[in-house]
């Protein structure tokens, strides 16, 4: 058996040892991609698809450059094909070196051209799981045991695709699949409020953004919003991530865009499918459209503020109202 990311082992040695004070945690986001983020590791991304993407943090790796990665997810679009564009750009600035996911695409902005790009050149190594196997991976690796059972995808070809075992259960008789933990040596997650200790709170589907904070060695959070401690604590219900397990908190408002975020903002479909398009172009063998995207949005600007500086107000605004309109239709109260 080999592991990627920590083993449980060194993953439970790590929490035992990591420090769980109640400390300031805020940073930049530069400081915090270049303490926590490191060539080799494996990158446990939060959201899911294009909902509630970490895009300030992707930008901010872009920007530093990282080799050699393993990203974990279950089902994930604009974040890891930002990262794949800027493989495909110069392999020798980043490049991702492994896969192990359910899903990469955008729903109804179509399939992923780089990740067909990448797949097709043989350039990525690719482990496949069902959805549901990659939320159980990583609810283990969040519990602290070193496998899980789990019965589906049994009767499929997924079992050939990835480590599962299959053995006979003990208590039944019956086939049974285990599951091996998901470890990665960092968690980047973006949410709608959080406070300077890594209190989060998740407005909408969490997807598996706790289990990821919880299964890896560090988590790098954004938030639209930072609030007070005070404020986080008088709802303790309502915290989805506990502090204990943040280790950088950054106030990015729109870091999820061009994404949505639930409560705050709806995907901005004119950005999504103008870069889709220059990723298209890229894998059909023109490469100039996607190269003066990044040299615009991403190299040519000192953070993720100055890029959102970049895109229309009037965009801005179509797209929270879009959000504020579907939240009213819903019966959704503020936050």
């Amino acid at each position: 058996m080999y592991w990627t990311g920590l083993s449980p082992d060194e993953a439970r040695k790590h929490l035992a040892n990591k420090d769980k004070s109640k400390r300031d945690k805020r940073m930049s986001l530069k400081e915090a991609v270049q303490k926590y983020v490191k060539d080799g590791d494996n990158i446990g991304v939060g959201g899911f698809v294009d909902c509630r993407q970490p895009m300030a943090i992707i930008h901010e790796i872009i920007r530093q450059g990282r080799k050699d990665l393993t990203l974990t997810f279950p089902s994930e679009g604009l974040s890891v094909e930002y990262l794949a564009g800027a493989m495909a750009l110069d392999e020798n600035h980043l490049n991702i070196k492994r896969l192990e996911l359910a899903y990469w695409a955008h729903e109804a902005f179509g399939i992923s051209p780089l990740f067909r790009y990448l797949a097709e050149n043989g350039k990525i190594e690719i482990e496949d799981w069902s959805n549901a196997n990659m939320s159980a991976r990583l609810k283990a690796g969040a519990m602290g045991i070193p496998f899980i059972p789990y019965r589906s995808p049994m009767g499929s070809d997924l079992v050939k695709t990835n480590r599962s075992k299959v053995i006979d259960c003990p208590f039944t008789g019956k086939p049974v699949l285990l599951l091996p933990a998901a470890h990665p040596n960092v968690a980047i997650i973006h949410v709608q409020e959080a406070d300077m200790y890594g209190n989060c709170r998740i407005q909408g589907p969490t997807f598996v953004c706790p289990e990821t904070s919880m299964a890896s060695a560090y988590t790098i959070v954004t938030c639209d919003r930072l609030i007070e401690h005070e404020e986080m604590t008088r709802y303790p219900n309502r915290i989805s991530i506990p502090y204990f397990s943040v280790d950088a908190v950054v106030e990015v408002p729109f870091g999820a865009y061009p994404g949505n975020t639930h409560g705050i903002h709806y995907f901005d479909e004119k950005h999504i499918v103008e870069f889709r398009t220059a990723c298209d172009k890229l894998r059909k063998g023109d490469s100039g459209p996607l190269k003066e995207y990044y040299d615009n949005y991403i190299y040519g600007v000192e953070d993720f503020g100055e890029f959102i500086s970049k895109i229309p107000y009037k965009q801005l605004q179509h797209i929270q109202k879009i959000e504020s309109g579907i939240r009213l239709e819903a019966g959704y109260t503020a936050l």
